[in-house]
């Protein structure tokens, strides 16, 4: 049985799952099972779980509130599975499970992966500069082996509708914004307005984006022979799409030049990436990429307006979450200052367009 002196982290009611477990996945069922919050994460909980002498990772949807689509484990889990044959390096998936009555919410279980989680300014600066270098370009190359990979060939030619993708994406983060206000938010309304007045062509639609790619949703480790870099395992899929690889580019550029370089945001989850903590500018992640994929890498304002409004909106609702007390971990109550900034950059970088 659970050890009961083991530690129940909210959100995880270890008896609940170990029953399931060893119903389900009993080689996942070691005792003692005890888990510990893995922080960091604004959106979808992750846990690991000791399951005796073996390690997993659990994933499930944040405490309350949950918007609809915004996380969809059967989603994540089905990509992981898929991308698994692939050069992407994923998490090998073990377990879904769609009853919420185990848990409270669906959840899936994959395998630990070895490598750290860069987000911290304390991380990231114990490395040297070459190695900040070689990570930033191992992330970039990366992105662009996914969006070389043929969904239909593994399985994902159903995983969405990329025609139209782009306003339907202005389309879902507005409706997802609008269940999300608690408070006067200056200007988000017209960050959207001009948004969908502006949408662009799309360029390479159909191919597989990630839809939340960034430093800190990557494993990395150090290579023991050459020092350098290498990325071990992609995370958090849970926005994963048949869509416009520049949507992936636009958001990572307002993670990167935006929060991690040109304007003085206080974010409180991740500080870690961009030019401000010694790594390549945002342009010399787009050469690399472009140098490594058959995208055509055209004007990405569009896109990093897109990416200021969505991650605004993810700011707004973590926001939202916590003056209801549904978030777990550090730093969520302050997220909401990201907001603003956000918004105001998205606005300047459409009137510079």
């Amino acid at each position: 049985m659970t050890d009961p002196a083991a530690r129940f982290p909210a959100g995880l009611d270890l008896g609940r799952l170990g029953a399931y477990l060893a119903t389900h996945r009993p080689e996942s069922a070691g005792e003692p099972l005890r888990a510990d919050l893995i922080a960091g994460g604004r959106s979808n909980l992750t846990y690991l779980v000791h399951a005796g002498d073996r390690d997993l990772v659990l994933r499930r949807p944040p405490l309350g509130h949950v918007l609809a689509t915004a996380h969809d484990m059967a989603r994540e889990f089905r990509v992981i599975s898929a991308l698994a044959a692939t050069d992407v390096p994923v998490p090998r998936a073990l377990l879904l499970c769609a009853d919420p009555e185990v848990l409270g919410a669906p959840f899936y279980l994959m395998e630990r992966v070895p490598g750290e989680v860069y987000r911290a300014r304390r991380q990231t600066d114990r490395l040297s500069a070459g190695q900040r270098h070689d990570l930033a370009m191992a992330m970039m190359d990366t992105l662009a082996t996914l969006h070389t990979v043929d969904p239909a060939a593994v399985g994902l030619g159903d995983f969405g509708r990329p025609d139209g993708y782009l306003a339907r994406q202005v389309r879902r983060w507005a409706g997802q914004l609008d269940r999300s206000r608690s408070r006067p938010l200056p200007g988000i309304d017209e960050l959207r307005d001009r948004l969908a007045a502006t949408v662009p062509d799309s360029t390479g639609t159909g191919r597989l984006v990630h839809g939340d790619y960034r430093l800190d949703n990557l494993l990395a480790a150090v290579d023991p022979a050459t020092r350098s870099m290498t990325v071990t395992g992609v995370l958090d899929w849970e926005m994963a799409t048949l869509g416009d690889p520049l949507a992936d580019l636009g958001l990572l550029l307002t993670y990167w030049d935006v929060l991690g370089g040109g304007v003085s945001v206080d974010n409180p989850v991740a500080d870690g990436p961009g030019p401000r903590a010694g790594f390549p500018t945002g342009a010399e992640l787009i050469d690399r990429y472009a140098a490594r994929s058959d995208v055509d890498v055209g004007p990405l304002d569009w896109h990093v307006a897109l990416g200021c409004f969505k991650l605004a909106v993810i700011c707004e609702g973590i926001h939202y979450r916590h003056t209801l007390g549904q978030t777990l971990g550090e730093g969520f109550d302050t997220i909401g200052g990201m907001v603003a900034p956000l918004v105001a950059h998205g606005l300047a970088t459409l009137r510079e367009a």
